[in-house]
Order: C-alpha cells, then structure tokens, then sequence
C-alpha cells in the first residue's frame, strides 16, 4: 500500500497544451476531439473500476465527453485544477450518480500492472493472483472509500485534486482513503492465509 503522504505519482502522457484547451473553449471540434483522444484511456479506466465493465461504461463515457463539451466555455485554462483532474471528476460523479440510481453487478476491477524487466511464468502466475486478489477485495469497497481509493492509486490524483474531485473536505478524502486501504490489507491478508 501506498502511504497517504507519499506524493502521487502522474500517470499518463502530459496534459494537453494551453493552446489546444483554448480552442476547446471556443467549442473547436478539433480540438474537442483531441481532448478526448489523450482523455479517453483515464475516463473509460476510472468508470471501469468503479462500475465494472459493460455496456454501461461506454454510455457514462460519452456521458463524461458530452459535460465536458457543453461545460467547456467556462473552463478556466489557466486556474490551477489540470484538464485530467476535471474530466475525471465528471466521470467519477457520474459513476457515483448511476450507482445511486441502479445497482449494478460489479466486475471486479484491474489491478494496476506491475513493471519489470524479468518475467517468469512463476512471477507471471504470482502478479495474476495478486491482481485478482486486489481486483475481488476492492470491488467490495464502499462506493465512497472505493472512488478515492481508484482515484488516488490508479489515477495519482492528490488529496486536494480527490476532495475537489468528491466535493468533499480534505480531511474526508484522507479518512477514507485510510479506512479502505486498511479494509484492503484486512482482506489480502486473510485471502493469503487461506489454505
């Protein structure tokens, strides 16, 4: 597990250029288009592991798209929140919004992959089991402890990024993260006694 003062770790390619955010702001297809190219990969991820996998993904996903489109003119290009930050808040709430409305049957989520330069079919085995074991004891999160729990581990947002993110206090973000990541090493912990 991560510790919750550890700085968060970027994932992803860069964020698109000022010049390009502008143009989206004006409502340039184009550009518009760009946006989702580099932001498709980390929307359609955070839905995934908050919902599971499904037809559904893809609908909340241009979901996503679509409130970013129309909410575009007001973006501030040059505040401090990161266009990624803003995208996946709107997935998240959206996430959050359709796990209210219905319940859904949950897949267990991906686990991040592990990287090295020596794979074995032994470590290859071991990562599988690990992943699963990690996928099945996340999915049995709380909506709200799981939301933090994806969006810092998986998607290296900050405590601050998170809060705003949740419209939820700093604190609230750091409560949460600490109670699932402590109901996760409960779990692991018992899979791995398991005979």
């Amino acid at each position: 597990m991560v510790d919750a003062s550890a700085p968060a770790r970027s994932s992803g390619p860069p964020e698109l250029a000022r010049d390009v955010l502008i143009r989206c702001k004006a409502l340039d297809p184009i550009a518009f288009r760009a946006f989702v190219v580099r932001y498709q990969r980390p929307v359609f991820a955070v839905l995934s592991r908050m919902l599971g996998r499904g037809p559904h993904v893809e609908d909340l996903a241009q979901e996503a798209f679509l409130r970013a489109f129309r909410a575009f003119p007001a973006f501030d290009v040059d505040a401090p929140a990161k266009p990624s930050t803003w995208i996946l808040t709107i997935a998240t709430r959206l996430a959050l919004d359709s796990r209210k409305r219905r319940v859904l049957a949950i897949l267990p989520i991906e686990a991040a992959e592990t990287e090295s330069s020596e794979t074995t079919p032994h470590t290859e085995h071991a990562r599988s089991e690990l992943r699963t074991s990690i996928a099945h004891a996340t999915a049995q999160l709380p909506d709200d402890q799981r939301a933090v729990f994806v969006l810092a581990e998986f998607h290296g947002l900050t405590m601050a990024e998170i809060a705003e993110a949740l419209d939820v206090a700093e604190a609230t973000v750091k409560t949460r993260l600490h109670r699932a990541r402590t109901k996760l090493q409960q779990r692991l912990t018992a899979h791995r006694e398991e005979p």
